[in-house]
């Protein structure tokens, strides 16, 4: 069973944009591709440059996927499960997250 993290409000992440949060050990990238109330989360560890970068990758839509493209190597991650589209060995981990109540919720394990 999941514990409920709570992030931040999610007026506090702005359309098209991600933040960085600390669950437990691990720092989780948390994006809002559009102005609704859906989120998503990821590692924040770029596993390429092995640098905690990810949240500040550009989010892109392609084949009616979201992707964030990582600011250093620009390899892509899929917002949904944290497939590599460049190469599945390199994919990160996602974590189940929601929106309750305006706020934003992240899933420890």
């Amino acid at each position: 069973m999941s514990q409920w993290i709570t992030v931040c409000p999610v007026a506090d992440i702005l359309p098209g944009t991600g933040v960085c949060a600390l669950i437990g050990e691990q720092q989780v990238a948390v994006f809002r591709p559009y102005a609704d109330e859906q989120v998503f989360a990821i590692s924040n560890i770029d596993p390429f440059a092995q640098a905690s970068v990810l949240s500040r990758g550009l989010i892109a839509e392609h084949q009616a996927e979201l992707w964030v493209a990582s600011p250093l190597k620009k390899q892509r991650f899929r917002l949904h499960d944290g497939l590599c589209m460049e190469d599945e060995a390199h994919s990160v981990a996602h974590f189940a997250s929601r929106v309750v109540d305006g706020v934003v919720q992240v899933a420890a394990a």
